[in-house]
């Protein structure tokens, strides 16, 4: 059997009881570790499930993924996912592998940042298309993202912006697997920085009414650990906001609030916003 489970958000404890039986005896079991990440390192992960981990990058999961389901129709293997299994598409592009080679598989569900962003107090029917916002670089600077957060807010909905997670290698050095890699996480200000450069354009150009520099936006970092932070601030404001370690993501609310959302956001600050 080949198993897809999810890890949850924080740390070892957070795998269910199921899946944490399901690793235990398996012949082979993957750390997926470019999607996401969870608040603790693998050493501590192998400790709590009494076992190795084989490290699965981005090259192994999309490029190579018969090493992974090789021997999965005589013995158990499994991989490990952060969050919940299928909150990517390349997990959902493993699950159509396994069928096409007639490999039995199993998915363990877990909780995803997806729905855990429900902790600040918007309502989750109320999410429009969710986007990523990736990092600009001094030749590629895509926008794409800001015309779904447009839509959504000319349809009265939030937009969960998830925020890039980047591999740095030693400068002229090639990929090595199994070599501990730099990563960087894109955080809240980095975020609201590149929006707000859009924002501006957008204004000398057309006269943009959809958001602003005091638009407020909801910035989460940690969701689920002891350390969580939730800020609501202006798009201005969260432009220079440090809200700590990794991970983050950003959240930009639709114009017209519930007055059960209003008074949830309010406790996270004294300012008066206009949406």
């Amino acid at each position: 059997m080949f198993y897809l489970i999810g890890l949850g958000l924080v740390d070892p404890m957070d795998i269910t009881v199921k899946g944490l039986e399901i690793v235990k005896r398996c012949s082979r079991v993957y750390l997926e570790s470019y999607t996401s990440i969870l608040g603790c390192h693998k050493e501590e992960l192998e400790t709590y499930y009494g076992r190795p981990l084989l490290l699965a990058d981005r090259d192994l999961v999309e490029e190579k993924t018969d090493e992974i389901l090789t021997g999965a129709s005589e013995d158990d293997v499994a991989l490990l996912i952060v969050g919940d299994p299928f909150g990517a598409t390349t997990h959902i592009d493993l699950v159509l592998r396994a069928r096409d080679k007639k490999i039995p598989y199993k998915v363990i569900h877990n909780a995803s940042i997806l729905t855990a962003v429900g902790c600040c107090g918007l309502e989750l029917y109320k999410f429009g298309e969710i986007v990523t916002i990736p990092y600009w670089d001094e030749t590629w600077k895509p926008e794409s993202f800001y015309d779904k957060i447009k839509f959504n807010r000319l349809h009265n909905m939030h937009t969960l912006c998830l925020l890039d997670i980047k591999v740095v290698e030693p400068a002229g050095e090639p990929r090595v697997r199994g070599r501990r890699q730099i990563m960087r996480f894109m955080t809240v200000a980095d975020a609201a920085q590149q929006l707000l450069s859009i924002v501006d354009r957008k204004n000398v150009l057309e006269h943009n009414t959809v958001l602003s520099d005091l638009s407020m936006c909801v910035g989460l970092a940690r969701v689920g650990s002891e350390t969580q932070r939730i800020v609501a601030k202006s798009l201005h404001d969260m432009a220079s906001t440090d809200l700590g370690g990794p991970l983050h993501c950003l959240i930009i609310p639709s114009k017209e609030l519930h007055p059960l959302e209003t008074d949830y956001l309010q406790g996270t600050t004294s300012k008066v916003f206009y949406f």
